[in-house]
């Protein structure tokens, strides 16, 4: 009986264990299925159903089988896998519940929000993919406890945050960051990981030094900081220990110092990538003992000296790349005897002479070559048509010369060629039409000839450029349907003739059309189904309507481009009436520019429709009707231009609803009524142009107006009183009141509007004596008051005018001596004629000016005065009813940036006159010297001082920095910006002739000992500075940035006033444009963070730099002073200067004294400017103040100063 009861006993024993057992793997099975259901109750976007579909607790499979999941041993969960899925949704933090995980993949989604701390609990985990979503938060510091984690992949998130504490993971392999936002130094401690194979933190916003901890980790094999805000210099022993190391890549940071010589150590490296840097010094010749090396990156950089002959020994090189290195001289041709090459990147250099002629022969892999930006000369494809391989060819900007022969169709692998702006010239051999290009741009050269068919036959073509040549004929009839790929059409300036092919609808890709400036004529096709076109640019054409005088029902196929931006027509002669349907326009568009197309017919109230319009250009066309009132609804219109058509009725008030209207024309119109009042509420015009139409009653209060630059009421009936509140309007540049009703005495108080350089009051009914405050004007340089009743004296103050260029004050009641100093000695008897009483030298045709002696009664004289007073009247009224109508056939088109700006005359100026001028271009004459060339003072055969800033030719950087100070000072004039005169260019010299500055830059008024600046003359040369910048950024059809500001380019002139000058690198914004990806030559100290970090250009990094300059102004410090460091900028600085209200430490000696009675006014002066020289250096360019704003702020400091000081000296 013993021994059955004692099996009975063992078997329900077993029968326990196992009960248990079971029961207890299937408790954990339901965790594991709780967690994921908890993980997919936050899933919102599951469009391929496979969560929906397959995660169900109905379904009898096991929670093991669901997809994407698998089990261990002990049926507990070890992996998910739901990468690639396109879910999206939120990390539910009961996922920490799988506690037996050791691997996490969740890439490529959508998941988005922070990762929940609970995943702290995964201590198993040794690998953690998040790649490829949009996380947001910190980078999740719980990846600190998972201590048995080997590989982390959370790149292309949206991480901020600093990277934490890793010291805990010693088996860590793996560890890749990049595309993120990650802030802060790299944490030493990672130097500690002694196993890390892969560091990858590219694309982020990492700051400070490298750590030299990393170039210890002798597993270390990919090291990858790219693109982040690194500085100082890279450890010299960077080598010694990194036996593996195969990639390096710390392009695109501000690194600096020598590239190390151990760097030959690395002997397994296999790319080098240290590219837009700041390194300094010879490029070691050690490089050309890694004979492992495939890619080796060091362009745009300081080097300096020759590329290292020893890199011609790197035989397994196939990429390398030099750009923007400064490297002169003739192709380094052991660089182009590397056979395994292959990429060539030498472009933005100087080099010259022309290619190597066995280009073929040496290297046979040769794929991609880019020259382009050099000076290089002579024949192209001699040495390249053999070239097998080579599938991208880009020569932009060179000298080449030759012309492109029929063999070029042999190379069968070209694809993208690029031949823009050279001296090329012949006509376009049809061969080339049996290439696969996709792209093909030979803009800018001397082609001439009509384009051959087969080029517009190239189906994989994405990009054509034929602009600026001499191409003739029409294009073909089907070039529609033989480029279904094209996206970009550039055939700008040549002379094509013909109809715009009907088929150009049919390349549906097409997102930029330019065909600008040719002969095209027959009517605007239909262009319906170019859905994708932004920019449609067809100016300067004879193109037409579909029929005179109907409605222009081309506008109406543009219904279904719903990306167009900008819409250019200007220059046409569409004669036709302007639909409704311009309403149905994309709402997407930003400029529309109709200039001078003679479209008739009413503004249609639909355009209002047209949300994101920025600029609005009608004028010169023959509209008719009222000004909608529907253009209220424009709210992002900055300019509207409706001058010179025939409209009627009265001015709207609904343009008072746009707030951010600059830009006001509607002169040469019909308009009748008052100026809506509301216009005076309007801050943000800068420009009112309002002449020529039938403007009644007096002007409303737009003398509020203080930003105002130029206002134009003139040839109107307005009358009234000019009122004092005038002198509001300190921003006033230019002022045109003439021809109207005006009476009552010149205000006084215009004397204070020290910005004027136009002031016209002339064929008024004005009173009174000329104000002396007038002579305060120092900026002037044109004065009207002709053909009004002003009675007394010309004042002498007028002499200190010495901007004056045009005076007059004809036909007024004037009496008295005219001045004779100043500018007075250049003017004519035209400026004084038909006064009262007026004596002077005979060239004034006045008479003399004699001593008073006694009257004496004569009634020859009263005889005399009787029989010739009316013949003599009626004379002087026949004279001006003849001037006045004269007057009246010669206003024309406005040109209203020449009217406001210094009516420098532009003149010829040869060689051989500039070579006189600065007697021979004499080191005496010199006044100074620059990274692009030299300036000399010089005085022209009239006398005329100036400065001749002559180019080194043989720098290709300085050439470029010729041809865009001649663009942007063609494209601008301001009275704060220093005026072009001349300019002197052929293939030997070049040289811009500039005002002459007799006080020379900022920089020396600063750190001179023989000079010195006192606080409000500091001041007014901020606010000079400002108020060009605010012109350059805000008051031009398309923004310009400086992008180099600093007190070397800063210069004063006689009068002690600040003009901005050296535009060498500055950027021209196209429309819509408001930044741009470059690599800038801006100066180290004054560039904003994302010049050197992303090689953005945009306004805002000239405000930071303006910021700079505001306090190296008031401290006298420069931003690069050696008392300067990583850790204490010039910024942080003042910074805690304010913070310890300790302004006295930090402000420039002799600027503020306690024992000064003004020194309470003085110092919360300084105090305003530091504030708002902060407000300037925001990291975020977006939280920076713009120019408009920081203009208002300044003259309310300078006033409140003014004011300051006048209250106690009373």
């Amino acid at each position: 009986m013993e021994k059955p009861c004692f099996h009975i006993v063992v078997i329900i024993l077993l029968n326990c264990f196992s009960v248990c057992c079971f029961g207890q793997a299937h408790l954990n099975l339901t965790s594991d299925e709780e967690a994921l259901l908890a993980f997919k109750s936050r899933i919102t976007s599951d469009p391929l159903n496979i969560l929906a579909s397959n995660w169900s607790i109905t379904s009898p499979s096991s929670v093991c089988s669901w997809i994407g999941v698998s089990c261990g041993v002990k049926e507990r969960i070890v992996a998910l896998n739901l990468s690639h899925l396109s879910l999206g949704g939120t990390i539910h933090p009961h996922l920490g519940n799988l506690t037996f995980l050791t691997s996490l993949d969740l890439s490529l989604n959508r998941f988005t929000g922070h990762v929940p701390d609970e995943l702290a609990r995964l201590r198993r985990l040794k690998g953690i993919n998040l790649g490829f979503n949009n996380f947001t938060g910190d980078v999740p510091s719980c990846l600190g406890s998972m201590t048995k984690l080997e590989n982390v992949f959370l790149r292309n998130n949206s991480f901020t945050g600093a990277i934490p504490n890793l010291l805990n993971l010693s088996k860590l392999v793996t560890l890749v960051l990049s595309y993120n936002s990650i802030h802060g130094n790299i944490p030493k401690e990672i130097g500690n990981i002694s196993n890390l194979e892969s560091l990858d933190l590219k694309y982020n916003k990492l700051t400070g030094s490298i750590p030299s901890s990393i170039f210890n980790l002798s597993y270390l094999e990919k090291f990858d900081l790219t693109n982040n805000s690194l500085s100082g210099p890279i450890p010299m022993d960077m080598c010694d220990n990194l036996p593996r190391l195969r990639g390096v890549s710390f392009s695109l940071n501000q690194l600096s110092g020598p590239i190390p010589s151990s760097i030959s150590k690395c002997r397994a490296l296999q790319q080098l990538s240290l590219s837009f840097n700041q390194f300094s010094g010879s490029i070691p010749k050690g490089i050309g003992e890694l004979t492992m090396l495939k890619n080796l990156y060091l362009g745009a950089n300081n080097f300096q000296g020759a590329i290292p002959q020893e890199i011609g020994n790197l035989s397994n090189l196939e990429i390398f790349s030099m750009r923007r290195s400064s490297l002169t001289g003739k192709l380094p041709s052991f660089v182009f005897n590397i056979s395994s090459l292959k990429q060539i990147d030498l472009s933005y250099n100087r080099l010259s002479g022309s290619l190597p002629p066995d280009i073929h022969h040496n290297l046979p892999n040769l794929e991609q070559l880019f020259l382009q930006s050099n000076q290089l000369t002579g024949q192209i494809f001699s040495s390249l048509l053999d070239c097998k391989k080579l599938w991208l060819l880009q020569l932009n900007d060179n000298q080449f010369t030759s012309t492109i022969p029929k063999q070029v169709g042999n190379m069968t692998q070209l694809k993208i060629l690029y031949l823009v702006k050279n001296n090329m010239t012949g006509e376009i051999p049809s061969e080339l039409g049996n290439l696969n290009l996709e792209r093909l741009a030979v803009d800018a050269n001397k082609f001439f000839g009509s384009v051959p068919y087969s080029i517009f036959n190239i189906s994989m073509l994405i990009e054509l450029g034929l602009g600026f040549n001499r191409f003739t004929g029409q294009l073909p009839a089907n070039m529609g349907y033989s480029l279904p790929n094209l996206e970009f059409l550039y055939l700008t300036e040549n002379s094509f003739s013909g109809p715009i092919p009907r088929s150009i609808s049919n390349a549906s890709k097409l997102s930029v059309i330019d065909m600008g400036s040719n002969s095209f004529t027959g009517p605007l096709p239909d262009f319906s189904n170019l859905r994708l076109v932004q920019r449609l640019i067809i100016p300067g054409n004879n193109l037409t309507g579909e029929a005179p005088d109907q409605e222009l029902r081309f506008f109406s196929s543009l219904q279904n481009c719903r990306n167009l931006q900008m819409l250019e027509l200007s220059s046409n002669q569409l004669n036709g009436i302007l639909p409704r349907s311009v309403g149905n326009l994309s709402t997407s568009i930003q400029m529309f520019r109709a200039i001078g197309c003679k479209i008739k017919g009413s503004i249609p109230a639909e355009i209002g429709n047209l949300s994101s319009l920025k600029s609005l250009y009608l004028d010169h066309n023959e509209l008719t009707g009222s000004i909608p009132r529907e253009l209220g609804k424009l709210k992002q219109v900055e300019l509207v231009t409706l001058d010179h058509n025939r409209l009627e009725g009265q001015i709207p008030t609904g343009l008072c609803q746009i707030s951010r209207l600059g830009e006001l024309y509607l002169s040469g119109n019909v308009l009748n009524g008052t100026i809506p009042a509301c216009l005076g509420e309007l801050k943000s015009l800068r420009r009112i142009l309002l002449d020529s139409n039938r403007l009644t009653s007096s002007v409303p209060n737009l003398w509020n107006l203080t930003d105002v630059w130029a206002l134009n009421l003139s040839t109107n009936l307005l009358s009234g009183q000019i009122p004092s509140d005038i002198e509001n309007l300190k921003a006033l540049i230019y002022l045109d009141l003439s021809r109207n009703r005006f009476s009552g005495d010149i205000p006084s108080s215009i004397g204070s509007i020290d910005s004027l350089v136009t002031l016209s009051f002339a064929h008024n009914n004005l009173q009174g004596t000329i104000p002396q405050s007038l002579g305060g004007l120092r900026g002037l340089e044109s004065l009207d008051l002709s053909n009004n009743n002003l009675s007394g004296s010309i004042p002498r103050s007028l002499e200190a005018l010495t901007s004056l260029q045009y005076f007059d004050v004809s036909h007024n009641g004037l009496a008295g001596e005219v001045p004779s100093g100043g500018r007075f000695a250049n003017f004519t008897a035209g400026s004084f004629k038909q006064n009262n009483a007026l004596c002077g030298p005979a060239r004034f045709q006045v008479p003399q000016c004699k001593v008073p002696t006694v009257k004496r009664s004569s009634s020859k004289h009263i005889s005399l005065i009787k029989y010739i007073a009316a013949p003599i009247i009626l004379a002087i009224s026949a004279v001006a009813v003849t001037l006045w109508l004269l007057r009246m056939r010669k206003l024309s088109t406005k040109q209203l940036h020449v009217e406001i700006s210094p009516p420098l005359a532009w003149r010829r100026v040869s060689y051989q006159e500039l070579q006189r001028a600065t007697e021979d271009f004499s080191a005496i004459n010199s006044l100074g010297s620059g990274s692009f060339g030299s300036v000399f003072k010089g005085t022209l055969s009239d006398g005329l001082d100036v400065a001749v800033k002559v180019f080194n030719i043989r720098l290709e950087r300085a050439v470029k920095s010729f041809d865009i100070e001649c663009e942007i000072l063609s494209t601008v004039r301001h009275r704060n910006l220093v005026g072009v005169i001349s300019c002197c260019s052929n293939t030997d010299f070049k040289a811009l002739v500039l005002e002459h500055m007799p006080n020379g830059s900022l920089e020396k008024w600063l750190y001179s000992h023989d000079y010195c600046l006192d606080l409000l003359q500091r001041l007014n040369i901020a606010l000079d500075v400002a108020v060009a910048l605010e012109y350059l950024h805000h008051s031009n059809a398309f923004p310009i940035v400086h992008s180099d500001l600093k007190p070397s380019n800063v210069l004063l002139d006689a009068d002690m006033t600040a003009h901005v000058g050296d535009f060498g690198i500055a950027k021209l914004f196209g429309e819509g444009e408001n930044l741009i990806q470059t690599i800038t030559l801006a100066t180290i100290g004054y560039m904003a963070p994302e010049y050197g970090s992303e090689g953005r250009v945009s306004t805002s990094g000239d405000v930071y730099s303006y910021g700079i300059v505001l306090l190296e102004m008031f401290t006298r410090k420069k931003p690069t002073d050696d008392m300067f460091t990583e850790e204490l900028s010039l910024k942080h600085w003042v910074g805690r200067g304010l913070q310890e209200n300790a302004v006295t430490e930090v402000v420039a000696p002799g600027l503020l004294a306690r024992q000064d009675q003004y020194f309470s006014a003085k110092e919360q002066c300084v105090l305003s400017i530091f504030r708002l020289a902060m407000e300037c250096l925001a990291i975020s360019p977006e939280e920076r103040i713009n120019m408009i704003e920081m203009v208002a702020a300044l003259k309310k400091i300078r006033a409140t100063l003014i004011a300051s000081s006048r209250r106690l000296q009373q």
